[in-house]
């Protein structure tokens, strides 16, 4: 049964081949997948990472520079398989039928939240406010955050990069590319970092190919096993120690716990934070200037 369940979500292999593989009929390996998919799905309290936030005690450069933070956030699109009366919401920009997958992970790529189901042509900062909405969703505790893209705003909880600046990686290499301000200097180094996610995306679906082309299961059944990829992603992460996406990775010993008190439930900007992050970009360049 796990077998099955494994080949089917490691190598996207039909019902009809894994027929002929095992000699079991299609409706047996479909009840055997469902049964494996949920067993995993209630391990997820035991599989999904705590996040664990940077002290002032981190050591690893990548790191260092956002104490307090909790880890990284980003969405990813998946191809699902919809009716034809909903191919138009699941549509993304580039024309395929998606949905769009909000990925939480810590400071070693570990998946801490996630969130498959939204339609493809919806916003990513719509989803990030239902994660963070949710009874069960996304919990970040005020004076906490998470590294997130352009694409959401820059609010208490979630760091932004600055728009209208350089911030791919690529458009800082070579020596003629360095950042000239602070808020170049910011975006760089918030890139840099920010990219632990975006790594543990491409790892997760290097793993498993049923992520990697549309299914032909209901997309409510996709969804389920957009988190069990998730959950064996960590499971594999932490039975495999010769394994990591951040090698060299300083352990982080303070545990991130919340109350619901403290935690955020809305995605608002604020003079505040946003000086804050004006305050972080200067006194980085000014340390990077006097080194260099």
């Amino acid at each position: 049964m796990v077998a099955m369940f494994l080949h089917i979500i490691a190598h996207d292999v039909k019902n009809r081949v894994i027929q002929r593989e095992f000699m079991r009929s299609g409706e047996t390996i479909f009840r055997h997948f469902n049964m494996v998919l949920l067993a995993v799905i209630r391990l997820h309290d035991e599989l999904l990472k705590k996040p664990q936030l940077v002290n002032s005690d981190c050591t690893y450069q990548r790191w260092r520079w956002v104490e307090n933070c909790l880890g990284a956030l980003d969405e990813t699109y998946i191809k699902v398989n919809v009716p034809a009366s909903d191919r138009a919401r699941y549509r993304t920009r580039k024309g395929e039928v998606a949905t769009n997958v909000l990925g939480v992970c810590d400071t070693k790529g570990d998946f801490v939240y996630v969130l498959a189901g939204w339609e493809g042509s919806v916003a990513d900062s719509r989803i990030l406010l239902d994660a963070i909405s949710r009874p069960n969703g996304l919990k970040v505790s005020k004076g906490y955050y998470y590294l997130v893209y352009a694409g959401n705003p820059n609010a208490d909880g979630f760091l932004a990069p600055y728009r209208g600046q350089r911030y791919h990686l690529q458009e800082w290499r070579g020596a003629e590319n360095a950042p000239s301000t602070s808020k170049e200097f910011f975006n760089m180094k918030h890139s840099s970092t920010r990219n632990i996610i975006e790594r543990a995306f491409s790892v997760l679906k290097g793993r498993w190919a049923i992520l990697r082309e549309k299914s032909y299961y209901p997309v409510k059944v996709q969804c389920r096993t957009i988190l069990t990829c998730c959950l064996l992603h960590n499971l594999i992460n932490r039975e495999m120690t010769n394994f990591d996406i951040e090698d060299n990775i300083d352990e982080v010993d303070s545990t991130h716990a919340t109350t619901a008190a403290d935690d955020i439930h809305y995605i608002e900007t604020s003079n505040e934070w946003t000086q804050w992050r004006d305050d972080l970009s200067e006194e980085m360049f000014n340390v990077w200037e006097l080194r260099n």
